[in-house]
């Protein structure tokens, strides 16, 4: 199945990141945010996502020090 990269989301990775961290979520109890048919966490997640219904944030990463880029002999 092939998707189009959604607005809201700067690629088909991200998306699907955020669409699995909200199956997590929905796998624990949370409820949707959607009334769908489907009761499986994954599609709802997926679905919630496309409805631009997930909030997200993306953090920086910490930086990485010439120490730990240099291969160590």
């Amino acid at each position: 199945m092939t998707r189009k990269i959604i607005d809201g989301y700067d690629s088909k990775f991200r998306l699907i990141v955020v669409a699995a961290q909200r199956a997590q979520q929905l796998q624990n109890g949370a409820p949707p945010k959607l009334k769908l048919q489907s009761e499986k966490p994954a599609h709802i997640a997926l679905k919630e996502a496309e409805a631009n219904l997930i909030n997200y944030e993306l953090l920086a990463g910490e930086e990485v020090s010439e120490a730990e880029e240099e291969p160590s002999e």
